[in-house]
């Protein structure tokens, strides 16, 4: 058995001299037949929604034939890849321009900085991108699509499933691969041993006149079903997500606890349908916070190790537990995750009135400003203090703070290294009303000056000292001393709880699993004839027939050929006759 690339003369069916012209007629008529019939057998390869023919009937006019054209239009596969193109460039002003969900204060400075931009931000709702309306529309005609898409193809495909491989085109010899021999085996024998083979490969037979019709690769269609199912829970992931979210911040003292209620977080964002009693009760104390660096060489500073040791309770009764928090490691809960955030320093501050009695003394936390921690806030002092003649006043101290100080001579008040290995504390001293009464929130760690007025040293000039650990000030005239008793830790965390992440997940996976084998599953039918000739020798043929041109097929082909052809082996008479042939779709035009 010989393969070649196309038909040899030898071994065509014209005669010697030439063909007739009715001879040709006839051929042309019978490849016209043979090509209506592949294309039929091809077409019925694919799942994809039928296109209105241009010659067919007009879909109408009027409000139904306008729907019915509008619903065509939004469920094909071009307006869909048109949609998810919109949906990923409109995602991209939400990563430039601040979010009003995310970060309100970013939102402000926003539009402090571009004041000439704000009116046309607020009127295309920059500021709001995944909750407004351009990219809700946008996102539900993407989900109608899908499904309009999806729904019509899953029953095509379910109809496939249920059917039986077409019967054999009447030429085999025009497919894209065939070959054919003789052999002395009965059509019967041949037939039986190609089912027997093809059923060995994986393929669906069925059994026709003088025929076997065999199918293979039905997972490319599901393939195609998974992928595009995967995209709609994807979006209903990210729906749900967006509408069930919560996350919260919190800054917590080494020694305190947390417990995870909506009035114990200093900021909190949630979803539309979020409510307050979807919050899993748990609480933790935060035992130690350990902080190390690298101490020597050109990284010098750099963070090498954060942990927070905490006791946790899962519950309102549950029993204390020792964990370990650490960047990237969250604590899981019921369905949320705590992370480690930050940490920082909280200097102890004492301070007592003009009588020497301590009228506050707490850990004051301040805020990072740089990779050394570099560090501000405010000491506020709201109750509790009088001056020497007995009026009611509040004191205020803005902050600042260095772990390892440089030194006197040596630069400001800069920190060199993250660690405490130097600690100061420089305090500005400032009386009178903080404007805390007033019963508007203010910024715990910015200090309110409007309505205070500065303590003055003798030299006239404002009143400000740097403290060392242990060290004590005292305020001018006689006002009270103010006293740096210690440093305390604290450590931030964040408390998320995005319920559709899994589904997401899932979807993405199995997104890329479809896509996988829609690319690279190949569907393709195979037909076996068996016919006795005029000479009493029976003639096999085979051909096989792929929805797209694939090398694979004469292949794969020709390996089912030589398994058939060792039941079935050429006839010794025919060796001679014996022919494969395998011709592309150009050649045979």
């Amino acid at each position: 058995m010989s393969t070649t690339d196309k038909a040899s003369p030898e071994t065509s069916d014209e005669s010697p001299g030439g063909t007739s012209d009715a001879e040709s007629g006839a051929e042309s008529r019978a490849s016209a037949a043979a090509d209506s019939t592949d294309a039929a057998a091809g077409a019925q390869l694919s799942t994809a929604p039928l296109e209105d023919s241009p010659g067919g009937p007009a879909v109408g006019i009027g409000v139904i034939g306008w729907a019915r054209w509008f619903w065509r239009q939004l469920t094909s596969m071009r307006v869909a890849l048109i949609l998810l193109f919109l949906l990923s460039l409109g995602a991209i002003p939400g990563s430039l321009v601040p979010q009003n969900n995310v970060d309100a204060l970013k939102v402000a400075g926003w539009k402090r900085d571009n004041p000439s931009w704000v009116s046309v931000a607020e009127k295309l709702q920059l500021f709001d991108v995944y909750s407004s309306v351009w990219f809700s529309a946008i996102y539900l005609l993407l989900f109608i699509s899908l499904i309009g898409c999806i729904v019509p193809r899953s029953w095509q495909f379910v109809g496939q499933l249920r059917g039986r491989p077409p019967g054999a085109p009447r030429r085999l010899d025009r497919l894209p691969a065939h070959t054919t021999w003789r052999t002395e085996k009965t059509p019967d024998e041949v037939l039986s041993y190609a089912r027997t083979v093809l059923r060995a490969g994986r393929f669906r037979t069925e059994a026709g006149k003088g025929h076997v019709a065999a199918e293979k690769g039905y997972l490319r269609e599901a393939g195609n079903l998974i992928f595009h199912v995967a995209l709609i829970v994807m979006l209903v992931a990210f729906a749900w997500g967006q509408y069930f979210k919560s996350e919260g911040g919190k800054l917590v003292l080494r020694g305190s606890g947390f417990s995870n209620t909506l009035t114990q977080y200093d900021d909190f964002k949630s979803g539309g349908l979020f409510h307050p009693d979807d919050l899993p009760p748990f609480s933790f104390t935060l035992d130690r916070f350990d902080a190390t660096y690298e101490m020597t060489g050109p990284q010098r500073g750099t963070p090498r190790d954060f942990k927070a040791y905490v006791t946790f309770s899962d519950g309102a009764h549950g029993t204390p537990q020792k964990r370990e928090i650490q960047v990237n490691k969250p604590l899981e809960v019921d369905g949320s995750k705590v992370y480690l955030l930050g940490h920082g320093y909280a200097p102890i501050v004492s301070v007592t009135d003009p009588t020497g009695k301590v009228i506050f003394k707490d850990a004051v936390p301040v805020l990072p400003q740089d990779a050394n921690l570099t560090s501000t806030g405010a000491v506020k002092v709201a109750d509790g203090y009088k001056d020497k003649d007995g009026k009611k006043e509040q004191l205020g101290f803005n902050a600042v703070f260095v772990p390892t100080f440089a030194g006197e001579g040596k630069g400001t008040m800069f920190s060199q290294f993250p660690a405490l290995l130097m600690p100061r504390l420089m305090l500005n001293a400032f009386h009178g009303s903080l404007g805390v009464d007033a019963g508007l929130p203010q910024n715990v760690y910015v200090l309110n000056t409007s309505k205070m007025e500065p303590f003055k040293d003798e030299s006239g000039q404002q009143f400000k000292q740097k403290l060392e650990l242990g060290q004590t000030m005292t305020l001018p005239n006689g006002a009270g001393t103010v006293k740096f008793e210690g440093i305390e830790r604290w450590a931030t965390f964040s408390v998320t709880q995005q319920p559709g992440s899994g589904l997401a997940l899932a979807g993405a996976i199995a997104a890329i699993a479809g896509l996988a084998g829609s690319l690279f599953i190949q569907r393709r039918r195979i037909w076996v004839r068996a016919m006795t000739g005029k000479d009493g020798v029976t003639v096999v043929e085979m051909a096989g027939l792929g929805r797209s041109e694939s090398t694979r097929l004469p292949q794969e082909l020709a390996e089912l050929a030589a398994t058939l052809h060792q039941q079935a082996p050429s006839a010794p008479a025919a060796l001679a006759e014996t022919r494969v042939e395998e011709t592309s779709e150009g050649e045979r035009g």
